[in-house]
This record gives C-alpha cells, structure tokens and sequence, in this order.
C-alpha cells in the first residue's frame, strides 16, 4: 500500500483568521517528513538487494489472487543448496510443487540440475519443457512417466486447508521414488500434525521467511532429518 499525503484532516483550522494559510499539526508534518525521505531513498536506490537478487533468477510479479507469495533470496537460496546436496547422482531429478521460486533458483545455482516445475500459473510456460501444469483439485491426472521417477519432490500448497494438503500429499506419493526420496513441505506451522500424519514429516529449525512478510508462521518439513543443515530436525517434547 502506497502511503498518502496527510489529508485535510490533519490541517488545524485557525477560527480567527480565515485568510491565514492553513497549517499543519506537529504529527502531520512529521508523517510528510517520513514520506519525503522515503520518496528521496527510492529515487536513490530504485532497485532494493532483494529485487536485484529476484530479478537475477527471472520471478515474475506475485499474484495474490492464486496465493502466490515469494520466498525471500535467503530462503530460496538456502533450500536450493539443500536440494542440490541431496542429489548426489547425476541422476536424481527434482520434483518442485507448486514453488516456482525455488525452481528459478535451483536452475540458476546448477542450470545442469533435472527439475520439473508443476504449476497452476501458465505464466510459467516461459521454462518449456520443464514447466507442467498442475491442478492440485486433480492430484494424480499426470503423466505416467511422472509416477515415482523423483528422487527429491519440494512443495508448496498454495493454501492451508487440510484438503489442499491432503491432495498435495497425494501428489507428492504419486511422485516420489518408493524405496528412497527426500520429501520437503513448506507450510504453515497449523499443518505440523497433517504434515505428520499424511507424509511422516518432521519441522526442521531453519524458518522459511517471505519478501511479502506473511502473518502466518511458515515451516519447512522433511522426512529426513538434515542433521546441521537447515538447523536439523526439532526435538519431539
């Protein structure tokens, strides 16, 4: 939201002399000092570190109306060095749901690594072939040749319902290699015990952040556990 310009309201009306200039209270001004500065810091600096670090990896704008919220250059690039990590073999692929931040990431830290992004917004087509489209209302309408072929499957339901993680929770098992995969939910804290019951996962201590700043407090669960990186697993109490 943009901030405004103190209003008439702010303005003290002076009944004794109506042709006075109309003056301004002690707290209006100070609001108009504090926008003037922010309007001078913007001219001065019109890209901020994070909008630089983002634009490197090619996001495009957030749309809210599809829950769509950006993971902080911090984030992304700490749970993309996780990934990478886990793919110890040329082989391995990556499954990313519902989290096209982290794939622009990931291909930007290793453009040889295999990740295929599955995503509602077609806006993401821009990455060909890599880019699938993906309802979670139809969890398994996949390609076959999808069907437990990842090795590390990444996701993040766009809301936090419990039947939008449990659809998620199909997706994921439909994807994920049966004998051995890496599983990471990013979600909100409400979701610890579906996340839990659903997948077997347990919260790690490193806590996703959002350039949009959410109230919601986010975690990231896995099924294994990270030991130092990503802060390993909490302690069950």
């Amino acid at each position: 939201m943009e901030e405004e310009l103190p209003t008439h309201k702010n303005v003290v009306d002076d009944d004794t002399d109506e042709d006075d200039p109309p003056a301004l209270s002690s707290q209006a001004l100070a609001a108009l000092k504090e926008f003037l500065q922010e309007q001078t810091q913007s001219l001065a600096n019109p890209e901020t570190e994070e909008a630089k670090a983002e634009s490197e990896v090619g996001l495009v704008t957030e749309d809210w109306r599809l829950s769509q919220f950006w993971y902080d250059p911090q984030t992304a690039r700490t749970i993309s060095h996780e990934v990478v990590s886990l793919c110890t073999d040329s082989h391995h692929k990556v499954a990313c749901i519902a989290c096209p931040t982290l794939y622009a990431y990931l291909k930007n830290l290793d453009p040889t690594i295999s990740v295929r992004l599955l995503e509602y917004d077609k806006r993401f087509e821009q990455y060909g072939s890599d880019f699938m489209f993906y309802d979670y209302n139809q969890p398994e309408d996949l390609p076959l040749e999808l069907k437990h072929n990842y090795k590390v499957v990444i996701a993040d339901p766009p809301y936090l319902s419990k039947e939008c993680l449990e659809k998620v929770a199909q997706t994921i098992s439909f994807l994920a290699h049966p004998q051995e995969s890496y599983l990471l939910l990013l979600t909100g804290e409400v979701q610890r015990d579906r996340a839990a019951e659903l997948l077997g996962l347990r919260p790690c201590h490193f806590r996703p952040q959002h350039s949009s700043k959410l109230g919601n407090e986010f975690r990231l669960f896995t099924n294994y556990d990270p030991l130092e990186r990503l802060g390993g697993w909490e302690q069950e109490i």
